[in-house]
């Protein structure tokens, strides 16, 4: 498989490795349909997607996909102006340096970096069955090493600590990825998760008021990779003829990797999809 001629879905394409990610496959040749909060962003995002590929129809989708009822509106857009949808990239991501609570009441976190994943991949899903040889590509991290999954605390009401949160979101993203290829066994579609590297973008600035605070993660960001090598991962996935048919898998500079021991617990796996299933009134 290359992105050529493919309908590639992104959440979270405005910035950072999203943003490499859309704009390299479109170079590929692929038409880019992409979610973001900010119009502005999403309007530069989109001029850059236009020069790199001019002939593809490329689309956006305005959300926020911190909120439950965003998540749904966006997704059933989507399904319902795409025939067919060749890959899903699950993108979307943030960092709280407080905790915060959604318009669902659900710890921000949680519900940007998980149940965005979750509610978007699902209502995706028969758009994806339909189309041949389809893909689902989530960002995960090596930050989930740092994460404790914790079903009685979900929404970190006990304590919270903001790496800590982050890190946990990026194993449920792992959990999530396993279980969904579990689920999709036999029909085609493939579900991945990988490990983008310590990239230096905005994302993690997005909430810092305190003028201290934002000079900080703007020195640690500087230290990391730069977008084009975080994407490279991202891209492989999308798009690599090497991984056609290959599910389930964690990958770290387009290489299979074994993520924890929590990260690979199917029990968690399969838990943590019916609890993310009643929080977004699947079940």
């Amino acid at each position: 498989m290359s992105a050529a001629g493919k309908t590639i879905v992104i959440t979270g394409a405005t910035s950072g490795i999203g943003e490499v990610g859309a704009r390299e496959l479109a170079k590929q040749g692929a038409r880019i349909v992409f979610t973001a909060r900010n119009r502005d962003r999403a309007a530069a995002t989109m001029a850059k997607l236009k020069a790199a590929n001019p002939s593809a129809d490329h689309k956006l989708h305005l959300a926020d996909l911190s909120s439950l009822t965003e998540m749904k509106r966006v997704a059933s857009e989507i399904a319902a102006s795409e025939r067919r949808i060749d890959v899903l990239v699950n993108n979307a991501g943030a960092v709280f340096l407080s905790r915060k609570v959604s318009t669902d009441g659900l710890e921000m976190t949680f519900a940007t970096n998980h149940m965005a994943y979750f509610v978007v991949t699902n209502m995706l899903l028969d758009r994806l069955k339909a189309t041949p040889g389809a893909r689902i590509v989530s960002t995960a991290s090596d930050a989930h090493k740092s994460g404790k999954l914790d079903f009685s605390d979900l929404q970190s009401e006990k304590g919270y600590a903001s790496f800590r949160a982050y890190g946990t979101t990026k194993l449920e993203n792992i959990l999530f990825t396993r279980e969904l290829s579990r689920r999709l066994q036999g029909t085609g579609v493939t579900a991945n998760c990988q490990h983008p590297g310590f990239v230096g973008t905005r994302f993690r600035q997005n909430n810092a008021t305190n003028i201290f605070l934002k000079a900080l993660t703007r020195t640690i960001m500087s230290f990391g990779l730069k977008p084009e090598e975080g994407a490279k991962t991202m891209i492989y996935l999308a798009s690599s003829a090497q991984v056609e048919g290959k599910s389930g898998g964690y990958y770290n500079k387009c290489k299979l990797e074994q993520p924890t021991a929590a990260a690979q617990n199917d029990d968690d796996a399969r838990r943590l999809w019916d609890v993310s299933a009643k929080i977004a009134g699947f079940a």
